[in-house]
């Protein structure tokens, strides 16, 4: 009797699954797409009476703000309390999470009184512009910026259960804000372009971006001349200071018209994450940098020289919030000799084989170069091939 009871409570639920359609990465301000499926398992128990009733469902999307103790003093907000409780009937979509909802969409009903028989299942789309007005996702050392799709869903007399479905949003400044939906109603359209265009209408964000995001493959060569307080090291070559996500920084040295022989570099690609003055736990607090990439090499004896530096698809381009601003820089270290360092030539009929020994002692001087430079989004479905996420989640209630 006790496991015909037992079989029977397993054989009793619904199995909820959310998989978003284009992947787990958005531009601010473009259309979420959310397939939700609920399902009634069927079983060998299964009877015209297993059929199962819900009795509503919601979907909403929400960032929840994280921030370090250590770094970061917030205002207080005196004990707030979660006013929902286990058997409660109020859907707080970030229940049970650290931090601060700082942003959330109204929710949408996807159904009310759904009644599954066995082996049935019912899909309901979920869509939703991304807000314009948030920031982006962001992991960092003191704050942390996280996306999620939450499915709430309640059986009759049951307590209410949550579906997260992490996401990643990209936040490009200048994107033009949505059109309203009553635009569409009034605007002049072709009856024979109706599928075309309806089908195109949730892209042309996404386009906008995208066209917006071109500008940075425009090249501009930009000259620098390194010296240190004996003289000229190199000349520096860098094609333009504006890179999406996925490209690759290139740079070129040229030392040939250096004073100062140059025995090794490095370029290393950082990110500055600082905390505004008004939100700092101690005054004068340092920002925490944080390397995405290096090159090192040596360079004695070398005429001209190059490096290629890609920007990493899963870091988050720079933004700036009322808490913290993320900027982007590249940062050179230079190691140069105190005397002239000579060159060993070997000439073009020489048969023999020489070897060259460098020098055991050399007196170096040692200095540093930051250039900042601009990191922009790119096209979401690039970034979604190596998202932490994977747009979809499944839970039985």
């Amino acid at each position: 009797m006790d496991c015909f009871a037992a079989a029977t409570a397993e054989a009793k639920m619904i199995e909820v699954v959310a998989s978003m359609a284009r992947g787990p990465v958005f531009l601010a301000g473009e259309v979420m797409e959310c397939l939700i499926t609920f399902t009634n398992p069927m079983s060998h128990l299964s009877t015209s009476a297993s059929s199962e009733m819900l009795a509503w469902a919601s979907a909403q999307i929400h960032c929840q703000f994280h921030a370090s103790e250590s770094r970061v003093a917030l205002p207080a907000q005196g004990t707030k309390q979660d006013v929902q409780a286990e058997s409660d009937t109020v859907l707080i979509p970030s229940r049970g999470e650290g931090g601060q909802c700082m942003l959330d969409t109204p929710p949408k009903i996807l159904f009310c009184d759904l009644r599954l028989d066995p082996g049935e299942s019912r899909t309901y789309s979920y869509s939703e512009v991304v807000p314009n007005d948030g920031p982006p996702s962001f992991r960092g050392q003191s704050v942390k910026y996280v996306y999620k799709l939450t499915i709430g869903c309640q059986r009759v007399n049951s307590p209410i259960k949550l579906l997260r479905v992490p996401f990643r949003v990209l936040v490009l400044h200048g994107m033009p804000e949505p059109p309203f939906p009553q635009d569409e109603e009034v605007a002049p359209s072709n009856p024979f372009l109706e599928e075309e265009e309806g089908g195109r209408r949730d892209d042309r964000p996404l386009e906008r971006a995208l066209d917006m995001l071109m500008i940075t493959s425009r090249r501009c060569p930009h000259l620098f001349n390194i010296t240190n307080t004996r003289g000229k090291v190199a000349k520096f070559c860098i094609f333009k200071t504006v890179y999406r996500l996925g490209e690759d920084i290139i740079g070129t040295f040229n030392f040939s018209e250096g004073d100062i022989p140059c025995i090794q570099y490095s370029v290393s690609l950082q990110s500055e994450e600082e905390i505004q003055q008004g939100y700092q736990r101690r005054p004068g607090q340092s920002i925490s940098v944080m390397g995405h990439g290096r090159h090192l090499e040596s360079c004695l004896h070398t005429a001209s020289t190059h490096f290629s530096l890609p920007v990493p698809l899963n870091v988050t381009p720079g933004f700036s919030t009322d808490i913290m601003t993320l900027r982007w820089r590249l940062h050179f270290e230079f190691v140069t000799s105190r005397e002239p360092m000579e060159s060993h030539n070997v000439m073009h009929n020489q048969s023999e084989v020489t070897v060259w020994m460098g020098a055991e002692h050399v007196d170096v001087d040692t200095f540093s170069w930051d250039l900042p430079i601009k990191v922009l989004p790119t096209n979401p479905a690039l970034t979604s091939y190596v998202s932490q996420f994977t747009g979809t989640n499944s839970i039985n209630i």
